[in-house]
């Protein structure tokens, strides 16, 4: 299933899409599409709506964020071989975290806004697992199980908040609209292996990134297993699986969005993003 929210921000009604591409209304079945709806009791309750009954929503409305109540964006940096290699970084050994505030979320149309004081905006197509039940300590032989949903997140960063003003990467990264989620969750179900998924990014028709997530250093499932090492994962939280290389900072000399750049960027099976960049007030 393809779950969606639409309408105006802060005024978003559920919905999915079919397997025809067509939006339909599921406002009399759920109120909202929230985490519970991720947990076995809440798939099987969607799977049994009778979709092709469901209202047709007419014309193109504003995509919001998938899913209410997001608890947490864990985020992982330098996760893929080709994008440590073009800043330049060893390769780690052990997953690096941050977590990007709940407040930069938002749709995957939506417009990016340039925070004041910004110099070096920057793009990242990235997967993201969304969490389906509470997992702690969990053994990566069975942490694909509490994987209830997938998404495209786009890591937007402000590389000189990130790392010319000291401390921790969080602040480049949390910005409002810094954190663009979907235009859908997809159930896992409908995604036979996370890693193997094309992923791609243009900046006004122009390719950027095109990667693949079988690239990753460290995949879905070792990820899920490892962030349970260090806190409760719950319903509704996303973990971001990090870019490949081609982002802006990875160029020589680097390429930074500039106010009115398009950035389109994809998932196979995921479906699209596309922003505009705008300046801040």
């Amino acid at each position: 299933m393809k779950l969606v929210r639409y309408g105006r921000a802060g005024a978003e009604k559920p919905g999915l899409v079919d397997a025809d591409g067509t939006l339909r209304d599921l406002s009399k079945v759920v109120k909202d599409i929230t985490p519970d709806l991720l947990t076995g009791a809440g798939l099987k309750r969607l799977r049994g709506a009778k979709t092709a009954k469901l209202p047709v929503v007419r014309g193109k409305p504003r995509l919001g964020c998938p899913l209410a109540g997001i608890g947490k964006m864990v985020c992982i940096g330098l996760n893929y071989t080709d994008h440590a290699a073009e800043v330049g970084m060893p390769l780690p050994k052990e997953p690096t975290l941050f977590i990007k505030a709940p407040s930069a979320m938002c749709g995957p149309d939506d417009p990016i806004v340039r925070p004041r004081g910004s110099a070096k905006l920057d793009y990242e197509v990235e997967l993201a697992a969304v969490i389906g039940r509470d997992a702690r300590y969990v053994e990566e032989s069975k942490a694909l199980g509490y994987v209830a949903a997938y998404c495209i997140v786009n890591d937007v960063s402000e590389r000189a908040f990130q790392m010319e003003h000291g401390g921790t990467t969080t602040k480049g990264k949390s910005a409002d609209t810094f954190g663009p989620v979907g235009p859908w969750v997809v159930t896992a179900d409908e995604i036979a292996d996370p890693q193997a998924l094309e992923v791609w990014t243009t900046v006004n028709g122009e390719r950027r990134q095109h990667g693949h997530t079988g690239k990753m250093i460290f995949g879905v499932a070792s990820l899920v297993a490892y962030v349970s090492r260090f806190m409760s994962l719950r319903a509704g939280d996303l973990i971001s699986t990090g870019t490949p290389a081609g982002v802006g900072h990875g160029f020589k000399p680097p390429r930074y969005l500039a106010n009115g750049d398009v950035v389109a960027l994809g998932i196979q099976g995921l479906g699209t993003q596309t922003h505009r960049i705008v300046e801040g007030k």
